[in-house]
């Protein structure tokens, strides 16, 4: 039986990407530098609108997944796509990258699969239009139990908790897990997504996660507070290990008594997106491989530091190799 140092369950979107000029997004409709949710018939017009389409697999943990991935860990990652030509390709990108996807795009589906679409001009911005599509439809049945008991290490995906199907699979894939001697967390993913499901977030990491990964304002958003320093006394007392990233302000990592502060290097992003997804994956490679403390926040700091010193929310060097460097692993 396969087993597996990481898995991710979340969101399975495809990212569709092309150059345009601003007059387009004029014309379209399309605000610019944002992200704006939309439905099907406005996805079908602006993805037939784009030319030299670039498509990749993204969604938040799937990021993180192929990250750690690319570090050399055994990993999968759950995701619900159509059997459509979208769904077919994002199966494929990641098996192809060495990722387990062990769910079938589904054949009977009325809804298509996930797919934001990135619009970038001239200066470099990205205007992005995500359409959520099936991926959010995902339930216990999309969650084998063969791949979440069999993870030393199990990352789920704040968005999918917007829905009462997702926060029962996600509380069985934890559980899974655990039974099996692995371990669960979750990336709280969005602060408006605490607003929605506050007292549901608490339930679930006090009840089945062992960690969890959060920005200030997702963790202070938990408590209803703007003292970071009250947030953290709060969610340590919960939760058995608790990671804070602080944008420039470094990262703070708190495991019962022992609390580590690791600063970053201030750069200047080229493009900020996935900086908070390989973050989480350089920390869960170091979880993973039984590192202390302050080098998994330090391992988290250089992937993150990487991915936004590019375009793309994947880390294009290789980072072990990044990592032999700072003589973070032999």
């Amino acid at each position: 039986m396969k087993t597996y140092e990481v898995v991710g369950i979340g969101n399975a979107v495809v990212d569709v990407i092309t150059r345009t000029p601003d007059a387009f997004l004029s014309e379209m409709g399309i605000e610019k530098g944002i992200m704006q949710l939309i439905e099907q018939d406005r996805a079908e017009v602006l993805y037939d609108a784009m030319d030299e389409r670039l498509q990749t697999p993204g969604g938040s943990v799937a990021n993180t997944i192929a990250g750690v991935g690319a570090l050399g860990l055994p990993t999968a990652f759950i995701g619900r796509v159509r059997d459509d030509d979208l769904g077919k390709f994002y199966a494929s990108a990641m098996t192809d990258v060495g990722i387990d996807f062990p769910n079938p795009p589904v054949a009977e589906a009325d809804t298509p699969t996930s797919r934001c679409m990135i619009f970038v001009t001239p200066d470099g911005e990205r205007s992005l239009n995500t359409y959520l599509g099936i991926s959010t439809g995902l339930t216990s049945v999309d969650v084998p139990e063969v791949v979440t008991g069999n993870a030393k290490l199990m990352f789920l995906e704040g968005y999918l908790f917007d829905h009462d199907a997702g926060k029962t699979a996600f509380r069985e894939a934890a559980r899974a897990t655990k039974a099996g001697g692995g371990k669960a967390g979750i990336a709280i993913s969005d602060p408006f997504c605490v607003e929605r499901h506050r007292a549901d977030f608490l339930s679930l990491i006090r009840d089945d996660l062992d960690f969890v990964i959060g920005n200030t304002a997702e963790i202070t958003s938990l408590f209803e507070t703007d003292d970071l320093e009250s947030a953290l006394k709060q969610i340590s007392a919960i939760c058995p290990l608790v990671v804070c990233t602080r944008s420039g302000d470094g990262v703070t990592l708190i495991q019962g008594d022992n609390r580590v502060d690791v600063p970053v290097t201030a750069i200047t992003p080229v493009d900020a997106t996935g900086a908070g997804d390989q973050f989480a994956a350089g920390f869960l490679y170091g979880l993973a491989t039984g590192r202390d403390l302050e080098t998994c926040g330090r391992m988290g700091n250089l992937c993150a530091g990487e991915v936004i010193s590019h375009i793309g929310p994947r880390p294009e060097k290789d980072m072990a190799e990044m990592f032999r460097a700072e003589s973070l692993i032999d």
